[in-house]
């Protein structure tokens, strides 16, 4: 090989010069690795034309072409280049065993592809994504090296950044107190974070995102598809969710938007192609909703005092009005004998028998004036399970007292009955009180009381069972009378909560009764009807 001269580069920059001076059987080496016979013209415009920059070196990496590209991606000129080491373009921030792996793989005759930092002449560093090939001559020996980079700045930026927001989107999403899933129009988790990953374990529910799809598309009916072809998200769609064995009721949140994203792959590059997807957020307002649920139980502890300071009341006078009565039959029934006998001799006892009479009466309609009136209340749907958790809150303080073990086994969801909270509310309080007094005062080393839920197509089902002593099948159905009490010497109520109990039912259109099969306590059974009674409709 010629020795270089850099005034014979300075004065011949074209790759055909430098070609037929320094390296005549080059192109015969490409010919041949190629096979095909090229116009030697043809491969140097190439060269000179081609949008990679190129550089040609000796085998000590001394420069002896550069073409085009190369100038205007390093910004040096050939004059500036030619006769000098590739190192010139080298920031000197490459590490040093990427070169030991470039010259290591070199030497090898074989190529070498990589990354290396280079500096523009202007002393700005750019990323070059470089292949080097060595060029054997006929005996296999190394001549020179063909070097072709290009500037990937820009692309490196622009995939850092794309990462770097990547990274910095799921760090706030798992970083986020909120569970959040994508989810796409097969209903697959495409993206979820920590929160979501954690509801797997705390619901047990399978995949979280299903079972509150779901619930929501349950809820939601029609509006779901509205909302999803328009691209409309919801908000604030609350549920509760029963908890089974020592797991607690919980409560969550749900919002939801739909995005649009455009296909990348090469099929969508001349037709559009996106997919829909669902940002699904789940927020657990357990917390929030059990201190509301505490405000709202002080609430319900005062109007049910109320409730049963009026129905007490009315208890007493109905009570005394039905003692009263009793006496007051007698007298009547005394006074027509004497009145049909017609005789002076008892005229005086007759107008006795008379005046006490009018006396009660009068007594009696006193009472009746001063029995308290029951307000109205609308019909509205109401979910049973929230009312016998209500009742469960308002009688922990007596079922913590006893020791008793609860049963709570609702069926979720449970589909709404129409009817009165409050009424329903009294009904299955006082159900349950008496479930906890009888278990309380039961010699049953068991102390139960189970409650569960249950429906059909056309009936929800309350099941309330004690460990007590259970009521005897003579007095079964008594125990719905009026006055008729199971206490001992008559305790000291006169005996309507059943009653009331039963009137309640009736006045939802449903059923009561005790399970004659059932022999371990007491079993109370009461089923309700399905969309019956209209909304707007009052109860007494």
């Amino acid at each position: 090989m010629k020795k270089i001269s850099l005034r014979f580069l300075q004065e011949h920059t074209n790759l055909a010069s430098v070609l037929d001076e320094f390296a005549p059987d080059l192109f015969d080496q490409l010919n041949n690795k190629n096979h095909d016979k090229t116009p030697y013209s043809l491969f140097v415009e190439t060269v000179e034309q081609v949008p990679i920059a190129i550089s040609i070196t000796d085998k000590k990496a001394k420069i002896l072409y550069v073409n085009e590209e190369f100038c205007r991606v390093t910004g040096y000129q050939p004059a500036d280049v030619l006769g000098k080491n590739e190192s010139l373009l080298s920031d000197k921030s490459t590490p040093r065993n990427v070169y030991y792996d470039l010259w290591h793989t070199i030497s090898k005759k074989k190529v070498w592809r990589g990354k290396l930092c280079n500096r523009h002449k202007s002393g700005q560093r750019y990323l070059a994504d470089l292949t080097i090939a060595p060029m054997l001559n006929a005996q296999g020996t190394i001549t020179h090296y063909i070097g072709m980079h290009r500037d990937i700045t820009q692309a490196h930026e622009s995939e850092k950044k794309l990462i770097n927001q990547k990274l910095l989107i799921e760090s706030v999403i798992n970083s986020s107190p909120i569970a959040m899933v994508v989810i796409d129009n097969q209903d697959r988790v495409i993206l979820d974070n920590h929160m979501y990953k954690a509801l797997v374990t705390d619901l047990d529910k399978g995949e979280p995102a299903n079972y509150f799809l779901q619930l929501l598309r349950d809820e939601m009916g029609d509006l779901w598809g509205q909302l999803q072809t328009n691209e409309q998200g919801f908000h604030n769609r609350e549920f509760r969710i029963e908890g089974k064995g020592t797991r607690k009721t919980r409560w969550f949140s749900c919002a939801g938007n739909w995005f649009i994203e455009n296909a990348v792959n090469a099929d969508a590059f001349f037709e559009n192609a996106s997919k829909q997807y669902l940002v699904l957020t789940i927020t657990d307002i357990t917390r929030q909703h059990r201190q509301m649920e505490e405000l709202h139980i002080q609430t319900l502890k005062t109007i049910m005092s109320e409730d049963q300071r009026v129905r007490s009341i009315r208890e007493t006078l109905l009570g005394a009005m039905h003692q009263i009565q009793m006496p007051m039959n007698q007298i009547r029934a005394a006074e027509q004998i004497f009145r049909h006998k017609r005789d002076d001799q008892h005229a005086g006892l007759l107008q006795s028998l008379q005046q006490i009479q009018q006396s009660g009466e009068a007594a009696i309609a006193t009472m009746q004036k001063c029995i308290p009136e029951i307000l109205q209340t609308a019909v509205i749907p109401v979910n049973l399970n929230q009312i016998l958790h209500e009742v469960l809150l308002l009688s922990e303080q007596h079922i913590f007292k006893y020791g008793i073990d609860v049963h709570w086994q609702p069926l979720s969801p449970l589909p709404n009955i129409l009817g009165s909270e409050n009424r329903l509310r009294i009904l299955f309080k006082q159900l349950i009180d008496n479930a906890i007094e009888a278990v309380s005062t039961s010699d049953s080393s068991e102390q139960r009381l189970k409650i569960t839920t249950d429906a059909d197509a056309d009936l929800v089902y309350i099941c309330i069972e004690d460990s007590g002593p259970g009521i005897p099948i003579e007095k079964r159905r008594k125990v719905f009378e009026p006055f008729y009490t199971t206490h001992p010497m008559g305790g000291n109520q006169a005996g309507l909560g059943l009653v009331i109990a039963k009137e309640i039912v009736n006045q939802h259109k449903g059923f009561i009764d005790i399970d004659q099969d059932y022999d371990q306590g007491c079993r109370f059974k009461i089923s309700f009807p399905l969309h019956r009674q209209e909304p707007g409709r009052l109860l007494q």
